[in-house]
């Protein structure tokens, strides 16, 4: 008789106790004021910058400059991030943000990502 040892490294967990809303609202601009001038002046860089801090591909907002006349990239980042950190909200809500208020709706997910920084701490980790 052969048994067979199965070992599972932890996986890393993130435990919010944040709120299920936006921490701010989607022009609530005066609570960062550079990083709003920055995405109201230069909108593509600014998204670009958000998009790599999210852990996301640099250069991923640039594809909508080739877009119609929705915003996908700006509206798939606000549905990832309303999934990543719990936010309650809808898709047609998302929709509307992205392609009526693209700078905004990059401020408000910079705001909120500053907001919510949780480490993630690995349970059982051991330094090499």
């Amino acid at each position: 008789m052969s048994s067979t040892m199965v070992i599972r490294q932890p996986q890393p967990v993130m435990d919010s106790r944040e709120s299920e809303e936006w921490g701010s609202g989607i022009c609530d601009c005066c609570d960062d004021v550079p990083e709003c001038c920055f995405g109201f002046w230069c909108c593509p860089c600014f998204a670009c910058k958000i998009s790599k801090k999210y852990g996301e591909c640099l250069c991923l907002p640039l594809l909508e400059i080739f877009g119609g006349i929705i915003s996908p990239v700006t509206m798939s980042m606000r549905v990832s991030m309303r999934q990543r950190y719990g936010i309650k909200d809808t898709m047609c809500m998302d929709c509307v943000y992205a392609t009526f208020c693209t700078a905004c709706s990059w401020c408000q997910m910079s705001r909120e990502m500053k907001r919510r920084n949780i480490p993630i701490v690995l349970v059982s980790a051991k330094n090499t």
